[in-house]
């Protein structure tokens, strides 16, 4: 849902952009915040280790219905992963390097794409799983069950946030557009092939997370139990940053390869009720990885470790600021 230039208005571009930098700015206070106090198990580490996940699993489309794939939004997943604050901070590093690199997301409307993912499908994400979480171990439950029901409550977040996003940019377009177009039209299309794309997302949302949930039980924002006993903070986010970078360089190595060509939800909206000529090129269209490397010759492969390393690094260093002063997790997690 890489929203391009002009699909939306000036101003409407601006009003977006100023949300986005509040929502970026007060999401990094609360992560300040979060680290002095010892609220969360988030590092520097972690956080680019999960940047660089969001950055490969969005490379990954699935076919959703004829004519259309879908990707992840990745914001459900960030916020289950990191918590909201985190997540806000993680997703929001990965579209400025796709939009300044790669030229995936216009840069007139990096605020619109910052606004619609990292704040609104990690927010409602988080507040959708979070509630769900709650009731679903409310009496407690042991071990496979207790992640099973994590795994759910984060595949419900990651349904809703992507039909959250796909609602909100639907009514972004009805009052900013750059084309008019039949309301009707745009809302049945924009909103039942997300539906479809978040179906997608909450399947790969679940599994990534009860994965993680599984080899560093008790360290995702999602899991609220207390880890196995024994097992140190630092063995905690060694095996979750392992996997979690194990399973990003498996998306780009050998997924990406392999992934769906056709249009996203957003672009096969725009064909079919009229505005994709509204597109402007991008300004970067013609940098070396524009497009992800494709009028350069490059592989998928490359391009794809490319951008693990470039968010990688930038999220780390993100992360770094955010975590200064953070308070030192106790050596030893019981159970």
């Amino acid at each position: 849902m890489h929203v391009p230039d002009h699909f939306l208005n000036d101003p409407t571009s601006a009003t977006t952009a100023v949300l986005a930098v509040a929502g970026v700015v007060s999401a990094t206070v609360a992560a300040q915040r979060d680290a002095r106090t010892g609220r969360t198990r988030a590092t520097p580490v972690t956080l680019a280790a999960t940047t660089a996940l969001v950055f490969g699993s969005q490379m990954l489309n699935y076919p959703v219905a004829s004519g259309t794939s879908g990707h992840l939004l990745g914001g459900a997943l960030a916020a289950a992963l990191l918590g909201p604050a985190w997540g806000v901070l993680s997703v929001s590093t990965v579209l400025l390097i796709q939009c300044l690199i790669f030229a995936d997301g216009g840069p007139s409307a990096l605020g619109t794409n910052v606004f619609l993912m990292a704040l609104v499908g990690t927010l409602v994400g988080w507040w959708v799983q979070h509630g769900v979480a709650r009731a679903l171990t409310a009496r407690g439950r042991p071990g496979s069950a207790r992640v099973a029901a994590i795994a759910t409550a984060s595949a419900a977040g990651a349904f809703v946030s992507v039909v959250a996003a796909a609602l909100v940019f639907t009514l972004l377009f009805v009052f900013g557009g750059t084309v008019a177009v039949s309301v009707g039209a745009l809302a049945s299309q924009m909103l039942g092939v997300h539906a479809l794309i978040g179906l997608g997302e909450a399947v790969i949302t679940a599994a990534l997370v009860a994965v993680i949930a599984l080899v560093a039980p008790g360290w995702c924002a999602a899991d609220s139990r207390p880890a196995v006993a024994g097992l140190t903070a630092a063995a905690l986010r060694r095996r979750a940053a392992g996997a979690l970078g194990a399973t990003a360089a498996i998306a780009v190595g050998l997924l990406a390869p392999v992934a769906s060509g056709l249009p996203d939800g957003l672009e096969a909206t725009a064909v079919s009720v009229g505005f994709a000529g509204a597109a402007r090129d991008h300004a970067m269209a013609e940098f070396p990885l524009a497009g992800y490397g494709a009028g350069a010759g490059l592989s998928i492969q490359v391009v794809g470790l490319i951008g693990l390393a470039v968010c990688a690094g930038l999220a780390f260093g993100v992360g770094r600021v955010v975590a200064i002063g953070r308070v030192a997790p106790p050596a030893t997690v019981g159970v």
